[in-house]
């Protein structure tokens, strides 16, 4: 699949051998430095990234931080903060270190909880960061009232991240599509395999969402390879991931949205 120029892969990790790990670590990540990253990057034709705290670790941003500076201007951060920590100097000092958003990962070993989403979405709204958020999509409806009145833009991972993938009609679906009917609120078309029932090649079950998702609001949606693919075995294909899109988003100016303009709006890149 051809891709535009400056196109984004808007969900990767950074891990690097030695650098200590969180004590709530589940499992021991890969050797994954941006040197092989790059070298993903130039097989699929992308030029931008965003890095993603991963929960190994934890709230120590220094991999991160490294992996911006490496990859310069092209890249953007997401980081976990604790209320502590989100202070107006912490915060701008990430802002010039290219750092847009914070994540929420609600499904263990997460660190944030929904009791301090709202008090961090008002911290970030000024900044024009947004709240990156992983949960299980069929609990959306429980949670729909609280996101709906968030005043920072927000970002769901994974298709919705339906730990049992859901048909149209189900109602963590229905809410996830208010949510982008709202125009606030973005997702990302991403890690079918993590959540897929029918599995590779076409992952049927997520590619159902994930299409209607890219028909229905093509300006909403973002895609990501979630590279190295943690404590997955074995390894998807990244290539086949990125053409999976193809089917998703079946025209370029579709595909051109999702991996370049919308990912350009959300990041802060130049556009």
């Amino acid at each position: 699949m051809t891709t535009p120029p400056l196109a984004c892969d808007c969900h990767i990790h950074i891990f690097e051998d030695g650098h200590p790990l969180a004590a709530s670590a589940s499992f021991q990540p890969p050797h994954a430095p941006v040197s092989a990253y790059r070298r993903v990057q130039q097989a699929l034709g992308l030029q931008r990234a965003v890095v993603v705290q991963p929960t190994g670790y934890g709230n120590d941003h220094d991999v991160l931080l490294r992996a911006l500076e490496q990859f310069g201007e092209h890249a953007r951060g997401v980081v976990v903060l604790t209320p502590e920590q989100q202070t107006e100097e912490q915060l701008k000092a990430l802002q010039q270190r290219g750092v847009r958003g914070i994540r929420y990962m609600l499904l263990a070993p997460g660190q944030l909880g929904w009791d301090t989403l709202e008090a961090t979405a008002a911290r970030i709204a000024p900044l024009g960061w947004h709240i990156n958020l992983q949960l299980d999509g069929r609990t959306l409806p429980e949670h729909l009232a609280v996101l709906q009145r968030l005043p920072c833009r927000l970002v769901i991972d994974h298709t919705g991240k339906f730990l049992e993938p859901v048909g149209m009609e189900h109602p963590g679906f229905q809410a996830l599509l208010q949510l982008l009917e709202a125009g606030n609120c973005w997702v990302k078309l991403s890690a079918p395999y993590e959540t897929s029932k029918t599995g590779a090649p076409d992952y049927a079950d997520v590619s159902l969402l994930a299409r209607t998702l890219a028909q229905r609001f093509p300006e909403r949606c973002l895609w990501a390879s979630n590279w190295p693919h943690p404590n997955r075995q074995p390894l998807p294909s990244d290539t086949a991931l990125l053409g999976l899109l193809q089917n998703w988003a079946a025209s370029a100016e579709v595909r051109e949205k999702i991996l370049l303009s919308n990912p350009a709006e959300i990041y802060g890149f130049a556009r």
